[in-house]
């Protein structure tokens, strides 16, 4: 039986499913210096095995990776969403940018929007981005979502950096919430050009 994968959608993009016809860019992004923290660059097999995992998971855990794509003209853009490989010590919410996509707040607005979907209709009632140290671009994300370093939180192997999302009830209608909410509408205003930090 195929899981029912819903659609998100924000103010500029469409999270769906992963398709057979999205493997491409994902496969270009993995097999690149852009997945130098994700265990990569992966071989053109292990980027193969790694999508078809990406597809399974939903089957499995009932949750996953969104592709996030352009709600206008639905190009992809990368992937947001949940993941929790067996034996990993909890679900975490995860994020990746084609090398190309970065630079448009587009992983701000799709993990903003996957986190309030796990939230508020899963049940979760906490959540943690398992990160390499040395990737200050997603820390820098991770923080901008409210997320703190986790110093008690079991690792994945010790070599990971855990970062703790606040919970439900401290996010919702809170300054940080709202704060998110106007960074957001700020990369939707094509007169915006931040400067200074970390966009995706």
């Amino acid at each position: 039986m195929s899981a029912q994968i819903p659609e998100l959608e924000t103010n500029r993009l469409s999270l769906r499913g992963p398709e057979p016809e999205d493997y491409p860019n994902f496969k270009a992004t993995f097999t690149s210096y852009r997945a130098r923290y994700m265990g990569g660059p992966l071989n053109a097999y292990e980027a193969w095995m790694l999508y078809a995992a990406e597809i399974g998971h939903w089957q499995i855990r009932g949750y996953g990776m969104w592709m996030i794509h352009d709600k206008t003209t639905d190009e992809t853009y990368g992937m947001a969403g949940a993941w929790k490989p067996s034996a990993w010590p909890e679900a975490e919410i995860a994020w990746v940018i084609w090398p190309d996509k970065a630079g448009h707040g587009y992983a701000l607005e799709a993990t903003h929007a996957v986190r309030d979907y796990l939230y508020v209709q899963k049940g979760w009632n906490t959540a943690v981005s398992y990160i390499d140290p040395k990737n200050l671009d997603s820390i820098r994300l991770a923080e901008r979502l409210g997320a703190v370093k986790d110093h008690d939180a079991a690792t994945i192997d010790g070599n990971d950096a855990v970062y703790r999302h606040p919970a439900p009830a401290d996010l919702k209608g809170s300054q940080l919430a709202h704060g998110i909410e106007m960074e957001i509408s700020h990369y939707a205003d094509p007169l915006f050009k931040p400067k200074g930090w970390a966009i995706d």
